[in-house]
């Protein structure tokens, strides 16, 4: 018996990761989807049964995958594919169709691409996981935005650490992305009061393991870069606004006044008053 569970999500502010449809289906044997083209990215996990996936991969080359229950599959947007369910044990799925800015980065992580789009996990724990997930996407779909939102991010979570290829990417690749975290991290709170071990333990990495590829990616410590990025702000606020020294110092993440211009000088050479001096036609 053909059985199908549909539903459409309101993605309207969710940048990051943003959910557009999900579902699950007991397909008959034979059933088929496609030649078709999808606008986001479209990922199955197989909870019963076995099929055949037809995928278009960066070449253009139509290649073929047998996959079984415990398996998954993504599709690409724009990628053509077509998915067929066995004629003598038809396959049982669920699906999330899923999209964002840093949708692309984490599915790298995990070893996906248009060459390798199978899902196998080294986890049969993080696998079971990552079903009971999108299940619950699927059997709520009534809930908020933010709980199925919240199921979808925990999702990705035990996507990217099961998947079988995720310890087998380029490891550069994966230092660069922790590096573009780190940086985004620091423009986005520079002003706060913040610490190199709080940057390392929210990308979850080892404090000294985060300083050493920090340090090979940018030629600069940690520590070194967060200072440089305060001091260039604190520049741009002597030269561009009258605001007093002070509110300059706590506006750009220091406490205390005196540290603030001892590492202004450092960087510059000159004292934030000497700086307005010399700048201050700019204003």
């Amino acid at each position: 018996m053909h059985k199908v569970k549909f539903a459409i999500f309101p993605n309207h502010s969710f940048v990051d990761l943003g959910l557009y449809q999900f579902g699950h289906e007991i397909c008959e044997a034979g059933h088929s989807f496609g030649p078709a083209r999808r606008n986001h990215y479209l990922f199955h996990y197989v909870i019963k049964g076995r099929g055949v996936l037809y995928a278009d991969d960066s070449h253009e080359h139509t290649n073929t995958f047998h996959i079984h229950s415990g398996e998954g599959f993504l599709i690409f947007p724009e990628q053509v594919n077509t998915y067929v369910a066995d004629m003598s044990n038809p396959w049982e799925y669920a699906w999330l169709e899923f999209d964002g800015l840093r949708v692309k980065q984490a599915l790298e992580v995990a070893g996906f691409s248009l060459e390798q789009p199978i899902y196998r996990a080294q986890s049969s724990e993080l696998r079971e996981k990552l079903m009971d997930e999108m299940i619950q996407i699927v059997e709520n779909s009534d809930a908020s935005q933010f709980c199925l939102i919240g199921h979808l991010y925990m999702f990705m979570d035990y996507l990217t650490r099961s998947a079988e290829n995720s310890g087998k990417i380029i490891t550069s690749r994966l230092r660069e992305f922790y590096i573009r975290e780190a940086i985004a991290y620091i423009e986005n709170n520079y002003h706060k009061n913040i610490t190199i071990e709080e940057i390392a333990e929210t990308l979850k990495l080892n404090r000294s393991y985060f300083g050493k590829i920090f340090r090979l990616a940018t030629g600069k410590s940690p520590q070194r870069f967060l200072m440089n990025y305060r001091m260039i702000k604190a520049a741009e606020l002597l030269t561009l606004t009258k605001k007093p020294i002070n509110e300059i110092c706590a506006s750009v993440g220091y406490e205390n006044q005196m540290h603030f211009s001892r590492a202004f000088k450092k960087i510059y050479n000159i004292s934030p008053r000497e700086w307005r001096k010399n700048n201050k036609g700019s204003v």
